[in-house]
């Protein structure tokens, strides 16, 4: 029996290749199907299901692909209606895999199809349970995603997952290993933990939605509590990922076109495409193509992307570092954005060199912008999130989050300069390119963020306050 845990850092999501006697299963997988094609090929398996826990809305599932590649057969659990050949198991029933035996647990709460599979080993021993997001390390599913399409509020799917929890999740051994979908980061829980699998026992002891002592109202109360809105392209990738996509050959292909400076800005023109630059933050403040958006794709890059593009459908062209052309369109396809149609061949140099017009954002250290501060009245836009400016921030800044931007935006005067920050500077750079984009000239990036800026220990800041006090 091999069982492997698939981790993505930048979705901070799990998926699953267990495989036993020569047939393989994979769990939850992502868009690009490939690697879970050769780790079968390497073990001479071949891949006979495709579990989902549920239609996932912060990424694009490869089930699909995956399935018409190997002839895998995709499985989800009750209440699922996906618009492609699936087989809807019903509760409790089991499907063998070499060896080994998956019950199908249906827990719904997070959505009403949310699905569990409990492994038995050869001897029937139950060793892990794949919780997909019911069950997270330190915390539990959020409700408030499937309110729409199960015509229910968010207190009705939190007492429905409450059930779920109690009656088919805690009564399961304490020694059984539980692999969630999901760790730290992402926005389908609020409080994972940084740890990607643990055992069931000491989740009952540690997890506070898994109290033994807590009442359904109890549970209902503090699943809710705090729940920031989910990102906008959540209901478009669940949209996705039930009535089907586009081949990830397809997108790869249709966004690895290399076009010279003059198609670049051509296409730019002609078709309405948002110019998307995923260099690092300071290389972009230096030298970009005007009116391009920067989300490095050396950070949070795909949630971010989904927070500050509304829509999936929008046609995108890249700037990115040459050998990293595939990881950015493999990476914006796994959250749903099919649509690059090229990308700048050869990278900014490119457009350089044809002697195009070039933009530039200021960008000052976090020591300048202390002596700045100690001459003069500043404005100081801070685009971290809220409780992050609650906990602590530069005294008079105003919070300004990159979350919601086109608020943040209307906090800021044309004619008045501002110094911007976050917490270590890939942020303010997103924040201000989008704004720049839009005609706001005078805006400051510090280097560094509010790390750097508390560092020179030269600029007041508020007393500090523990997040985990702020309501």
């Amino acid at each position: 029996m091999k069982i492997e845990q698939i981790y993505t850092g930048c979705l901070a999501q799990g998926a699953y290749y267990i495989e036993s006697e020569g047939e393989a299963v994979v769990i939850d997988p992502l868009r690009e199907v490939e690697p879970y094609i050769k780790r079968a090929e390497e073990d001479g398996a071949k891949i006979t299901y495709v579990f989902e826990t549920h239609f996932h809305a912060d990424f694009v599932s490869g089930h699909i692909d995956l399935a018409r590649k190997t002839g895998g057969k995709i499985i989800y659990g009750p209440n699922a209606n996906p618009s492609f050949d699936a087989y809807i198991a019903k509760d409790g029933e089991e499907f063998k895999v070499g060896k080994l035996t998956f019950k199908v647990i249906h827990t719904p709460g997070h959505t009403m199809e949310s699905t569990c599979y409990l492994l038995k080993d050869a001897g029937g021993k139950h060793v892990g349970l794949f919780s997909g997001d019911t069950l997270f390390i330190g915390d539990v599913g959020r409700p408030d995603l499937a309110q729409k399409a199960a015509d229910m509020t968010q207190e009705q799917l939190a007492a429905t997952l409450y059930d779920s929890l109690r009656n088919k999740i805690m009564p399961l051994a304490d020694d059984i290993i539980v692999y969630p979908a999901h760790g730290a980061g992402s926005a389908c829980g609020k409080n994972m933990s940084k740890e990607t699998t643990d055992t069931l026992g000491n989740q009952k002891k540690t997890n506070y939605a898994l109290r033994a002592d807590m009442t359904k109202e109890e549970f209902v109360k503090e699943v809710t509590d705090g729940l920031l809105p989910p990102p906008a392209y959540f209901p478009l990738n669940v949209r996705m990922n039930k009535e089907g996509y586009d081949s990830i050959d397809e997108v790869l292909q249709r966004g690895q076109q290399g076009l010279s400076a003059a198609a670049f800005e051509t296409a730019a023109n002609e078709t309405g495409a948002l110019i998307l630059d995923t260099r690092d933050p300071q290389v972009f403040a230096k030298g970009f193509i005007p009116n391009s958006i920067n989300i490095g794709i050396d950070g949070n890059f795909a949630p971010w992307v989904g927070a500050l593009i509304p829509d999936v459908k929008q046609q995108i062209l890249l700037v990115a570092e040459p050998d990293r052309i595939e990881e950015v369109v493999t990476r914006l396809a796994r959250v749903g954005y099919d649509y690059t149609i090229g990308f700048l061949d050869g990278g900014f140099e490119t457009w350089k060199k044809a002697g195009m017009e070039i933009d530039h954002i200021q960008s000052i250290t976090a020591e300048e912008f202390a002596g700045i501060a100690a001459r003069e009245a500043v404005n100081v836009l801070d685009v971290r999130k809220n409780s992050e400016y609650l906990s602590e921030h530069v005294e008079d800044a105003e919070n300004a989050p990159l979350d919601f931007v086109n608020e943040s935006m209307l906090k800021v005067d044309r004619n008045k300069t501002y110094y911007v920050h976050c917490a270590g500077g890939y942020r303010s750079m997103i924040f201000n390119s989008i704004l720049r984009a839009r005609g706001y000239e005078n805006l400051v990036d510090v280097k560094g963020g509010f790390k750097a800026i508390k560092e020179t220990g030269k600029v007041p800041v508020t007393d500090y306050v523990c997040p985990s006090t702020l309501k």
